[in-house]
């Protein structure tokens, strides 16, 4: 089978909870407000699906769900990393077999590897999958970059890893990844609000966390991006960028689980410490820029 486009916009899925467990009665009410809306792919247990409070249980039983609620209607690309080798490969084989279209793979949290670390630890990863592969680089969660050398080294190697999350909030990364590897490279932006500015520069997408709350709207962005029609696309950009900015007024994703439950996608707004709930402060910025785009 032919490998399913990864580009356009994607969402990585919150993980809705009713207090102590997973509600898969939202989760399959979040698919399915994305696929109405458009989206072009989903990402279940990213950081915004909140993988490092979910047990490695529920990591799978996230993962299954989501496939299962998708029906193949869309994409769905496991998140299946971790700062240990051995548990992003486990994650990974698990995820192939539950159906998976590719796996978002993050660079090793808290333990910082070396470069060259990074290197072996995807390369294990791409040697014992035949799955597409999205390297995922976010150096302020994770306290490591991944060079670009790094994965110009892998994109020569393995055919499977083509495709990059950039989450460092620089668009000169864009710029640095095409002129090292061009068209061999996919770049896909990890910044809602940096979507634009990257498509400009060649990205091909975004791996988003306000589609969860606005599909359409985000799948029209990068609609109109790829469509190289940039005035209209700033033009929604402007108007977009108030929510963007306020879903991270507080850690992803406590405020866009609140925006999701008062939007009625989601039931609760229940998350995992040591996230906590919204500070009325916190809530008003958010209600205002909500409240400012649906004028």
């Amino acid at each position: 089978m032919k490998p399913r486009p990864l580009t356009g916009a994607i969402t990585a899925l919150a993980t809705p909870f009713r207090g102590k467990d997973v509600s898969f009665a939202d989760l399959k009410r979040l698919v399915e407000h994305q696929i109405k809306g458009g989206i072009d792919g989903i990402v279940p247990v990213g950081t915004t699906g909140e993988s490092p409070t979910l047990t490695s249980e529920e990591h799978i039983e996230v993962i299954h769900a989501t496939i299962e609620f998708a029906r193949g209607r869309v994409p769905v690309i496991a998140g299946t990393g971790s700062n240990s080798t051995t548990e992003a490969l486990e994650y990974t084989r698990l995820s192939d077999e539950a159906g998976a279209d590719a796996v978002l793979v993050v660079a090793p949290y808290y333990n910082k590897p070396s470069q060259e670390g990074l290197y072996r630890h995807f390369a294990a990863i791409a040697e014992a999958t035949d799955l597409p592969i999205i390297l995922y680089s976010i150096p302020s969660r994770c306290g490591v970059e991944i060079g670009v050398g790094t994965v110009e080294r892998l994109r020569a190697r393995y055919k499977n890893v083509r495709w990059i999350k950039e989450a460092g909030g620089s668009v000169d990364r864009v710029d640095q990844l095409k002129q090292a590897m061009g068209d061999d490279i996919t770049v896909l932006s990890g910044d809602d609000s940096l979507t634009l500015a990257f498509m400009a520069s060649g990205a091909e997408g975004v791996i988003s966390v306000a589609s969860n709350l606005l599909p359409r709207e985000v799948s029209r962005l990068v609609s109109l991006a790829r469509a190289n029609d940039f005035a209209a696309a700033s033009k929604l950009h402007r108007r977009l960028y108030p929510v963007f900015k306020a879903l991270f007024v507080e850690p992803n994703p406590v405020p866009l689980k609140a925006a999701l439950r008062s939007a009625g996608v989601i039931s609760r707004e229940d998350v995992r410490l040591p996230l906590c709930t919204m500070s009325a402060a916190s809530r008003a910025v958010l209600a205002r820029a909500l409240a400012h785009f649906s004028r």
